[in-house]
């Protein structure tokens, strides 16, 4: 049982420093909140551990002030996982038959979900209409509430029109533009942003970050994706993928043929991690050009600057929104090569020089 406390305390009990005041701020009195909630923001700044710290608070049966005991027969039940009004909606491969028919091929070939489908939401209205098992809050949490379909967006935006006292709902999204108005509306909006670097920098060297400055950029602020990224233990290919940029004239043939041997030499680099870096470099590319700081390769700055100051603007945004569609095909390319070529020579034109 101490075990079990402990793991409670550690991932639903608590949350991340950067958010205290945010915590304060909601569950300083928790009969104040409002019944629907979206916690918007950037992904890998702790919305789903927030969320989960919450739904602890709410059924939580002996509250010490604005958080969960850990200890009531409610927490223990929340910490294995069985509270009976509780339920959480996220992404699952389904092999439902009906109108899930069409995409039951799909899941089982790829084993993985990519939407949260109708009958998942479906299945919520007798939880939240029937009655609590305990007699207090029931929660739900859909996360990532951006991946329902408009088919179980729908649902739920039904579902929330008359929801009963004693429900919260609790939704999680990154791409939260992407929801129904009509269902935006009907939440409380929670905006997350990226915390300040020195406490990001600061948690990630406390968690054994080795690079915790050059992780967290790559992961654009978001101290979460940089821990994620580094469990992985994955090569870092960044300064590999970025170097032959920074030589001019840059010419495309060899920049994709040195790309392509970064693809043999690293089995963890595939075309989307290595497009995602290209871009995060010629975004920093842009921000140099219009005098202001890289926001994911800061130890390239001086290359940066001196690329910059004979960049066309016009050039390097046409570029960069056409790696936004390169992107898109980077999981299937007819041929890697021939991808790479047509990448590096996009580049190439982007790097041309102005004009004066």
């Amino acid at each position: 049982m101490n075990h079990l406390k402990k793991e409670f305390q550690v991932t639903v009990n608590s949350i991340f420093p950067w958010n205290s005041s945010l915590w304060d701020s909601l569950l300083g009195n928790p009969a104040s909140l409002p019944h629907a909630l979206l916690l918007a923001g950037p992904g890998g700044v702790g919305k789903s551990r927030f969320a989960a710290a919450m739904a602890a608070r709410l059924l939580c049966e002996q509250p010490r002030g604005s958080w969960a005991c850990g200890e009531c027969d409610a927490c223990r039940w929340q910490a294995g996982g069985n509270h009976p009004d509780f339920r959480k909606v996220t992404l699952e491969v389904d092999d439902a038959e009906g109108d899930e028919a069409s995409t039951k091929a799909s899941s089982k070939k790829s084993g993985v979900a990519t939407q949260i489908k109708i009958h998942q939401i479906r299945a919520l209205e007798d939880f939240v209409f029937v009655g609590s098992h305990r007699h207090g809050n029931r929660v739900v949490i859909v996360d990532p509430a951006d991946a329902m379909n408009g088919a179980a967006a729908n649902s739920l935006l039904k579902i929330l029109e008359e929801p009963p006292p004693s429900v919260y709902f609790i939704m999680v999204s990154s791409k939260w533009r992407s929801l129904l108005p009509t269902l935006r509306s009907r939440c409380r909006k929670v905006l997350f942003g990226v915390p300040e670097t020195g406490a990001a920098v600061a948690w990630l060297k406390q968690a054994g970050i080795k690079d915790p400055e050059m992780e967290l950029g790559l992961a654009g602020g978001a101290p979460l994706r940089a821990l994620a990224r580094s469990e992985r233990g994955t090569k870092d290919s960044t300064a590999e993928i970025i170097a032959p940029l920074s030589r001019q004239p840059l010419d495309p043939l060899t920049l994709a043929a040195h790309w392509e041997s970064q693809l043999k030499v690293n089995p963890e680099l595939n075309l989307e991690n290595l497009v995602d870096t290209v871009q995060k470099w010629l975004h920093d590319l842009i921000r140099v050009r219009a005098a202001l700081a890289p926001r994911y390769l800061a130890r390239e700055n001086e290359n940066l600057s001196r690329l910059a100051a004979t960049a066309d603007p016009a050039r390097l945004n046409r570029c960069h929104d056409s790696l936004l569609k390169v992107r898109a095909t980077a999981r299937h390319p007819l041929n890697t090569l021939l991808f790479l070529e047509d990448l590096a020579a996009r580049c190439a034109v982007a790097l041309t020089p102005a004009r004066h």
